[in-house]
């Protein structure tokens, strides 16, 4: 796998981190830090673009972590940034704000909820050279999570979700999506191990019920090189969903594997290369 991808605005890049419970029961937290511009050692980077992680619903960060790994060993600068899960408009927003601090070009990745996301966060950034959906969701203008969804068999995921009402500090309320505990594995990561599910069960961030019918006002995989990964074993989203889109995005690339909703985890090496090919894509097509 190989297509474009190149370096962005290297301003002091910031490393997030973000712990994880790992099988094992310890914590895996992603490196976070802080690098002035030309790295450690004083020189430019220039040669790479930096990557950008944006997870999905019910996850944090710390789901690219095995991704993250990867991509530095191989020479990238990576943000694996937190999404607030609040609904589109806040989290685009956010996002737009973090790719604006990073000098240089960006290679975008989302998973799931993260790829909404990422399509309206990056419409009108030229900084946003490729975006990489992986097992994700990519709603046109107009269109919302919800509304795109229903042009296929609904997943099982829908059948598993808990609505629990929240109070906003100014007294306004809302309703958080949870994955119900005892079918998170089942619905969510059916090939990580029972241990590893418990554990990502209660420790679950959900999503404001309005993130899944907020409709785009951007997207900007209509106009950036598009890379697709299929999970065969998606029961969060559809995998005929995640085909459909990939083809109206005309995507560059389209890898379909085994793995469940969260091949980031099950399959890091696997989601590791597709991003790697948008970035080296990007890469020979600037020479």
């Amino acid at each position: 796998m190989r297509i474009s991808g190149k370096p962005r605005r290297y301003v002091s890049a910031v490393r997030w981190g973000a712990a994880f419970l790992a099988v094992s029961g310890t914590a895996t937290v992603l490196a976070a830090v802080s690098a002035q511009a030309g790295g450690p050692s004083g020189q430019s980077h220039n040669d790479k673009p930096t990557i950008v992680l944006v997870h999905g619903a019910f996850a944090d960060a710390s789901s690219w972590s095995g991704v993250v790994d990867r991509l530095q060993q191989s020479g990238y600068k990576v943000v694996a940034t937190a999404n607030p899960l609040r609904g589109v408009p806040q989290d685009a927003t956010y996002l737009a704000s973090l790719l604006d601090s990073i000098e240089g070009p960006i290679v975008l990745a989302g998973h799931s909820y993260g790829g909404a996301v990422i399509s309206q966060a990056a419409a009108g950034d030229d900084d946003v050279k490729a975006l990489v959906y992986i097992n994700a969701i990519m709603p046109d203008v107009g269109e919302s999570f919800t509304s795109l969804s229903a042009k296929f068999a609904p997943p099982l995921l829908s059948q598993a979700l808990k609505q629990v009402p929240f109070r906003n500090g100014d007294g306004s309320t809302g309703t958080d999506n949870y994955v119900q505990t005892a079918k998170f594995r089942e619905v969510f990561a059916a090939d990580l191990p029972a241990n590893r599910t418990d554990a990502l069960a209660v420790s679950q961030r959900p999503i404001a019920a309005s993130a899944f019918t907020d409709k785009l006002t951007g997207a900007a995989w209509r106009d950036r090189p598009v890379y697709v990964l299929v999970g065969k074993q998606d029961r969060a989203i559809n995998p005929d969903l995640e085909r459909f889109e990939a083809k109206r995005a005309k995507a560059r690339k389209t890898v379909e594997i085994d793995a469940s909703h969260v091949s980031l985890v099950s399959q890091p090496q696997a989601v590791k290369n597709l991003i790697v090919d948008a970035a080296e894509d990007y890469e020979w097509n600037r020479k």
